[in-house]
């Protein structure tokens, strides 16, 4: 909503000053202009992009209009489930947590967690550690290696949209210059037509470099930061489960390691330490 109400006052600020100052709204309205902005920029994006940067880049999209899911209920679900499972462990041994890992779906500890289980892949990270540490065997140090080299790759494929949109938006600004110099080029092929008509030329190539900059600094480019932002977000759940399976994998207790990964999360939305030993005992009771 936050991206709605944000294009609004642009559109309003903009067009609201330019019709204050005296403007008129029809002659902003240069279809042909936008095709060659819109047309080029595209084409820009399918040629400097593979299949996979595409599709990721379109599968985002979406999510930016959309509230943010990780929130303190979110994080406080997340620590609560490592709780139960690292409290199974040091009571009844790692192989009790085997049926949990191999079918997380039908797990009764994953299920108390719906809003967990529904994101397959912070689950699917979960579980696959949770693994090795059943089997045994690999130190502390060598999962550490393992973990940063997968959230690294996390993070790169989550940057791949990212690097599309800031690119995208880089180059309006240059097509609509393409556009106004095809707009000036037309003007001076009708240089002998009367000075009113050729003013009406001008200002419809002017309007070009006017869409560009908008475009890019209103719209496209905007929705890159937010973007950046997500997946920021997006990688402290996975840090948050990186620490706390460390620190149990060290030898600290349930309530200590989880403390490991409560002090990881964004102060906005790390819950206090009350906060989440209360949710951690409701849960336990349900």
């Amino acid at each position: 909503m936050l991206v709605i109400a944000g294009y609004i006052v642009i559109l309003v600020s903009v067009f609201g000053g330019f019709v204050l100052a005296g403007g008129h709204i029809a002659s902003l309205w240069q279809p042909v202009e936008l095709l060659m902005i819109g047309g080029g920029a595209t084409g820009a994006f399918l040629v400097g992009n593979n299949s996979k940067a595409i599709k990721a880049t379109l599968k985002a999209l979406p999510t930016l209009f959309k509230g943010s899911k990780y929130n303190r209920a979110l994080y406080m679900d997340m620590m609560a489930l490592l709780y139960e499972l690292l409290t199974k462990i040091r009571k009844e041994g790692l192989m009790s947590i085997e049926g949990d890992v191999d079918a997380p779906e039908s797990s009764p500890l994953f299920s108390k967690y719906p809003t967990i289980q529904a994101d397959h892949h912070i689950v699917e990270f979960l579980t696959d550690y949770l693994r090795l540490m059943v089997s045994g065997s690999m130190n502390a140090f060598e999962i550490e290696n393992l973990m940063d080299n997968e959230l690294e790759t996390h993070h790169h494929e989550g940057e791949v949209p990212v690097h599309c949109l800031a690119k995208l938006g880089d180059g309006l600004p240059a097509f609509g210059i393409v556009a106004a110099v095809m707009g000036v080029v037309h003007t001076m092929e009708s240089v002998g037509i009367p000075p009113a008509e050729l003013g009406i030329l001008i200002a419809a190539a002017l309007v070009g470099t006017f869409l560009g900059i908008l475009l890019a600094y209103g719209f496209v480019s905007p929705l890159s930061g937010l973007l950046e932002q997500k997946l920021h977000e997006s990688s402290k759940l996975f840090q948050c489960v990186k620490v706390t399976l460390l620190a149990s994998i060290n030898g600290y207790a349930p309530a200590i390691a989880v403390e490991f990964g409560r002090k990881v999360l964004f102060s906005t939305e790390r819950p206090s330490f009350s906060e989440l030993e209360e949710h951690v005992k409701g849960t336990k009771s349900r």
